[in-house]
């Protein structure tokens, strides 16, 4: 739990008071490669805090899986529209190697949000800080070519290239496999 008060102190002044009185509403599990945390259709009623490890979100159509998003240490995981409006997720979480993660439930974290503006503002800010990276990453695609959503990813998100598998990596940044493997060869002989 270390981890995770130097993440919320990064996010927000947080007293001990605090901290014990958000202990209520945290549980830790561990998952094994490949378990759900959210599947599509259930509603989300968690923020999940990844330990250690990685898992990403993904959305499957037509039997072709899309991916979405990857969360590494240090990061919070949820659907957030699921999450806020209380709607069945359209997209599955999925633990891409063994998986730490401190869960969030969001009826405790609201309940004791009335007792500590603190953990109020915690929740605020860790939503806030969810949406900016989504935001940031949907930017990705509206913005960027392909080869330069690499080169972004290469330098502001290192740990994707260098933990997440080549299929898992072509289907996040919308090209196929052949292509992302062009795109890397380049780039070492630059």
């Amino acid at each position: 739990m270390d981890n995770l008060l130097k993440y919320i102190q990064s996010l927000t002044v947080f007293s001990d008071k605090s901290w014990d009185l958000l202990q209520f509403a945290l549980t830790k599990r561990k998952l094994k490669k490949n378990e759900f945390l959210l599947q599509q259709g259930q509603v989300c009623n968690s923020l999940f805090y990844i330990d250690k490890g990685f898992c990403k979100s993904f959305f499957e159509i037509d039997g072709a899986i899309k991916n979405t998003a990857f969360y590494f240490e240090n990061e919070i995981a949820t659907n957030i529209k699921s999450f806020g409006s209380g709607q069945r997720s359209d997209s599955n979480l999925i633990a891409c190697e063994p998986l730490t993660v401190i869960i969030f439930d969001k009826d405790k974290l609201f309940q004791i949000a009335k007792e500590s503006i603190e953990i109020e503002t915690l929740g605020r800010n860790c939503i806030r800080s969810f949406a900016a990276k989504q935001e940031e990453f949907s930017n990705l695609y509206k913005l960027y070519s392909p080869q330069e959503r690499f080169e972004y990813l290469e330098k502001n998100y290192p740990s994707i290239i260098q933990r997440v598998s080549l299929t898992q990596l072509s289907s996040f940044l919308g090209i196929s496999r052949e292509t992302l493997s062009r795109i890397r060869k380049r780039r070492l002989h630059k």
